[in-house]
């Protein structure tokens, strides 16, 4: 199928959205690229689906949770550390 301007004017201005790859330089037979060339454009989708969600500026309940635990078993071995430094003296 060889593009054809004159069918449709509108997407003579706009030029091919897929090119057609028997007219398209730079392809191989069956519209491989050749080695060392760049494919030719095709169509894109640009940008985000959906705005992103704003980052949250406050620690998380978990994040919270976990540092209290480490915290908490730090204290326990300290304690125990030194109740058996006391035991030795």
């Amino acid at each position: 199928m060889v593009y054809d301007p004159a069918e449709n004017p509108d997407s003579a201005r706009r030029g091919a959205i897929d090119p057609d790859p028997a007219v398209t330089p730079g392809l191989d037979k069956g519209g491989q690229v050749q080695i060392g060339d760049t494919p030719p454009e095709s169509a894109q989708t640009s940008g985000l689906s959906k705005p992103e969600e704003p980052l949250h500026s406050r620690f998380p309940p978990t994040g919270v949770a976990a540092l209290l635990a480490i915290v908490g078993v730090v204290i326990v071995f300290g304690v125990v550390i030194v109740g058996l430094v006391l035991m030795i003296l």
